[in-house]
């Protein structure tokens, strides 16, 4: 919801050409926004728009984007949703607006306060603070009884104690102009010497200078979920750190490693020396590689493994492979006397972004994918970014898959950048930890809000629906079909039938297939090798599918791209229909 494209288009730039003065001065932004910043009631919307039309530039409130996004007023949404979930949000709307280029930007009172809101605007912006006195702004504010921060019996107090707090961070923007009780007109020419000043003393920029912009991915996202609450460390050489990390998350405890034939020979040796290094009791078990490991047989074998090696409840498990190695020991974990911690250290791409995250654990059963389990979340996530260095192309592929669904579901802006930088996260460049950094703090936000799935959560199974059934009827034969290949058919199927139903632009549909195609990802259900099913045996693996209730078919569908939605009791047969038309297309 935060990520949609601009609600309302920006108010336009005038139609006038701009006077020399005020073409010098954009010129010198070259594409860079600026971002006017201040407490609540110091003049930046009604400053905002008299500088947008004396520059030429468009002009966009970001609190009116974020109230037109949600159909509620801020105020209604501190109090449905509360503050953080409301700063979380605000990030991710200046980093589009920001990334929309040249305009002039007015923020909501507290944003430039958020560190990596402020790192954004400084990398990529000119900030503005209005510096307003105390006394001008209670005039003003009184003006808007709606400000939640001063809903309080004492807004006096509030804002004394808001101006002592924020007044020092303000000063770190780049202009300092008094907002006070003066025609605008002499504040718009105060504010265009000031930036005159400044831009000649910068030197000359270039768009070129200007990274791609999206909301700061950091190397440590935290999964908020009050006492079940936990970090995801993403980066080089953590697997190498990991004794010490359990080590002081609880100390004394001891571990049994949980891997597969796979990962064991490359990266075993290394987290059991951390784990020696840090004198923590061990064992450890290797399992079979592949999506069949995820059964009955294999949860009993390593159940009596872990007791067998005298583990405790105050004692860890530590999935170290993909999400079969994941999805199984957490759900041990979840079961073993009655619940024991576990840790994630996913090593593969699609494990990184996707399963190690959000306490989703199980196994499969005869009648589908995952019907068995728990959501049992972990202590903590190491996505160690070097093991993705041996994971062979196809498996990088079809963990790339999960990374585009967070650019449809609701992060367009991130969709484009997918577009453009592919290749370089494909090269498991820089950009890499970026693409890994931005989906797991997609999925973090997510679980947060509905930890078990009980209402947006259901959107992170978009192309599931599909993907699930026909991964079940090829036997979970990963020789045919791994998870993320059903995962990218599945995502273009349900862009596909979105469009057919007259829901979603077909140039959205053929663009997310064009992206998937051009990464090497199959889009087609005739893309499976040796693929001689029928749309009765599609539906009818549907049917045994988590989402189905009442046996009604529940599909994530699209609007647009970064505009899906849970689509409930989805007619069969029109299902059956599209799939029939499906398979026909592709003979």
């Amino acid at each position: 919801m935060w990520d949609q494209a601009v609600v309302h288009p920006p108010e336009a730039a005038s139609c006038a050409p701009r006077d020399p003065r005020a073409q010098a001065i954009v010129d010198r932004l070259a594409g860079r926004p600026l971002v006017l910043v201040g407490m609540m009631g110091s003049g930046k919307t009604a400053i905002g728009k008299r500088l947008a039309q004396r520059l030429g530039l468009p002009f966009v409130d970001s609190d009116h984007e974020i109230e037109a996004a949600h159909r509620l007023t801020i105020a209604e949404i501190f109090a449905s949703h509360g503050e953080a979930y409301f700063r979380d949000g605000e990030r991710r709307v200046l980093a589009r607006l920001i990334g929309e280029g040249e305009r002039v930007i007015a923020t909501g009172g507290g944003s430039f306060i958020q560190p990596q809101t402020r790192n954004l605007i400084r990398s990529h912006a000119v900030s503005i603070w209005l510096k307003a006195d105390f006394d001008v702004l209670m005039r003003r504010v009184r003006k808007r009884p709606t400000r939640p921060l001063l809903q309080g019996p004492d807004p006096e107090g509030v804002m004394r104690r808001l101006i002592e707090e924020r007044y020092p961070i303000y000063g770190e923007a780049d202009l300092a102009i008094q907002s006070r009780d003066a025609p605008h007109e002499i504040i718009i020419e105060e504010i265009l010497a000031a930036l005159e000043s400044h831009l000649a003393k910068q030197g000359d920029f270039t768009p070129e200078m200007t990274a791609p912009i999206l909301p700061p991915a950091s190397t440590s996202v935290h999964v908020a979920l009050g006492n079940r609450a936990y970090d995801i460390l993403i980066g080089p050489g953590l697997i190498a750190h990991a004794g010490a990390r359990l080590a002081r998350l609880a100390p004394g405890a001891s571990a049994f490693i949980v891997t597969d034939a796979h990962v064991a020979p490359l990266w075993l040796e290394r987290l059991q020396a951390s784990l020696d290094a840090a004198g923590i009791r061990h064992g450890q078990i290797v399992l079979p590689t592949g999506e069949t490991t995820k059964d009955y047989t294999h949860f009993e074998e390593l159940c009596e493994a872990a007791l067998a090696a005298k583990m405790e409840r105050g004692d860890f498990l530590i999935a170290l492979g993909g999400g079969v190695i994941g999805d199984l020991t957490g759900f041990v974990a979840a079961s073993l006397r009655r619940g024991m911690g576990f840790i994630q250290i996913p090593t593969t791409l699609l494990s990184q972004v996707d399963s190690s995250v959000g306490g989703k654990t199980g196994i499969n059963s005869r009648h589908g994918k995952n019907l068995i389990g728990a959501f049992h979340q972990p202590s903590l996530v190491l996505a160690d970014t070097a093991s993705l260095a041996t994971l062979p192309p196809r498996e990088f592929a079809a963990g790339y898959a999960e990374v585009v669904k967070y650019g449809l579901i609701d992060r367009p802006d991130f969709f484009d950048w997918l577009e453009k930088h592919w290749e370089k996260v494909f090269a498991r460049g820089p950009e890499l930890g970026h693409a890994i950094a931005v989906s797991c703090e997609s999925k973090a936000a997510v679980v947060a809000r509905d930890e078990t799935e009980q209402g947006d959560r259901a959107l992170l199974n978009l192309g599931h629906t599909f993907g699930h059934a026909l991964e079940k009827l090829v036997g979970y034969d990963s020789a045919r079909l791994v998870h993320g290949e059903g995962v990218a058919i599945g995502m273009a199927c349900a862009f596909r039938y979105s469009s057919r139903a007259g829901l979603c632009p077909a140039q959205a549909a053929a663009r997310v297939e064009a992206h998937l195609r051009a990464v090497g990802l199959p889009t087609r259900i005739r893309d499976i090798q040796g693929w001689n099913a029928g749309a009765d045996d599609i539906v009818s693996a549907m049917s045994q599918d988590k989402k189905v209730k009442r046996g009604a078919l529940t599909f994530i569908l699209a609007r647009d791209i970064g505009a899906s939605f849970i689509a409930k009791n989805v007619e069969a047969e029109a299902v059956r229909a599209f799939l029939a038309d499906e398979l026909r297309a592709g003979a």
